[in-house]
């Protein structure tokens, strides 16, 4: 599979200065970390589960979880790991994305790992909600008896959003203790999720549409020390990706739209951006900017329509594919003008985070010199529908 693949390859070519990469389950969990993108959430109890999926990959759709958890009632758990087990063994392999199950508690782990058979091979691994070490082991368990059941490689997602992570007085304790079991099983960890609604419900907050995650300044917060203790540009560090973003349609207004309109006028592209505002993807714009800005890499959604939002973001600029390659070009350190004479490049402060953008680079491509966001964004959003498969 490869990033942008929906689009016609005549215009992909005049997207990118570097093609995205293709990648497949088996690809090295670094670079599926990153290429995880917008992960799609949908209901295990979706009676055309297997339709959709492949609907959403051919919509641009990478990555998706099935989930077993909150999105679905207590009573529907039987019927609706059935209809997963059902749906999966109907799935061609070749057309689904990067498949993930979100669980409930660890059984379901290797009990659907059993009951899948030669279907579990479709599956990446299994998101683990409420993570904490103190029952975190026993999933980090559970999954490695699965990948020995199934003879495949299972990774987990642990999500960080229970109360004690959350609650000032037990945080630290909270992501030390998280921190120190994933360092011992850091094989099986694809990435380190953050769970924005739990952690919102702990105080009785929802984050309005018009606002950002990181207007919620308890949430933010735990973000920020989520990111120090987990997202370090060490050998210690992990992914870490972006909360979900909940809306899908407009209501009223009380502040103004996020988006200027003067890029899409540049581009003849004032259809999009009203398109935008009226699916509200102008506020998760802006959140998937200030994810980036913030160390968070990829974002879990609930819609199909903010797949290419995501994607389009995640493409690395040709600026910025210039400034990476300036400064792993030199050795010995220094500062030099960057290629588009508009900023420092400092080789040793600026080296992990070049490594990191090459690295998106690979999975997303680099835009071409004369591409923007406005480009991308209506190319990866023109053939989506808006018809809702999400949580």
């Amino acid at each position: 599979m490869r990033h942008f693949d929906h689009i016609d390859a005549a215009r992909r070519a005049e997207l990118f200065h570097l093609q995205p990469r293709e990648f497949d389950r088996n690809a090295n969990p670094d670079v599926l970390a990153v290429a995880l993108g917008a992960t799609l959430y949908s209901p295990a109890t979706r009676p055309a589960l297997a339709a959709d999926i492949v609907k959403c990959a051919r919509q641009g759709v990478r990555s998706m979880v099935v989930c077993l958890e909150d999105s679905i009632a207590d009573a529907e758990v039987p019927g609706a790991e059935d209809n997963l087990v059902a749906q999966l063994r109907e799935l061609d392999p070749d057309e689904a994305p990067l498949l993930f199950v979100r669980i409930r508690e660890p059984g379901q782990i290797t009990a659907l790992a059993r009951r899948l058979g030669p279907a579990a091979a479709l599956l990446s691994g299994f998101v683990l909600p409420k993570f904490e070490a103190s029952g975190g082991r026993r999933h980090l368990d559970a999954l490695a008896e699965a990948s020995e059941l199934s003879g495949v490689r299972l990774l987990g997602m642990p999500v960080i959003e229970t109360r004690d992570a959350l609650y000032r007085e037990s945080r630290r304790t909270v992501l030390q203790d998280i921190a120190l079991l994933l360092a011992g099983h850091r094989e099986q960890v694809l990435a380190v999720r953050l769970g924005g609604t739990d952690l919102c419900a702990a105080y009785g907050l929802r984050r309005p549409r018009e606002l950002t995650i990181y207007d919620i300044k308890l949430v933010a917060g735990l973000i920020s020390d989520v990111v120090n203790v987990f997202g370090r540009a060490d050998e210690t560090g992990h992914i870490v990706t972006g909360p979900v973003w909940e809306y899908f349609s407009a209501g009223e207004r009380m502040f103004k739209p996020q988006l200027r309109s003067s890029p899409f006028d540049e581009h003849d592209a004032g259809p999009l951006r009203r398109r935008l505002l009226t699916a509200d993807l102008d506020g998760l714009i802006r959140e998937v900017t200030l994810d980036k800005a913030n160390g968070l890499t990829g974002k879990t959604v609930i819609h199909p329509s903010h797949v290419g939002a995501v994607h389009a973001l995640s493409v690395v600029t040709h600026e910025e594919y210039s400034d990476a390659t300036d400064i792993l070009g030199v050795v010995a350190g220094g500062a030099m003008a960057s290629s588009y004479a508009n900023k420092m490049n400092e080789a040793k402060p600026h080296r992990a985070w070049a490594e990191r953008l090459l690295r998106r680079a690979e999975v997303f491509g680099v835009a071409a010199p004369d591409v923007g966001f406005v480009d991308l964004l209506e190319a990866a959003v023109g053939a989506q529908t808006m018809n809702p498969v999400g949580r």
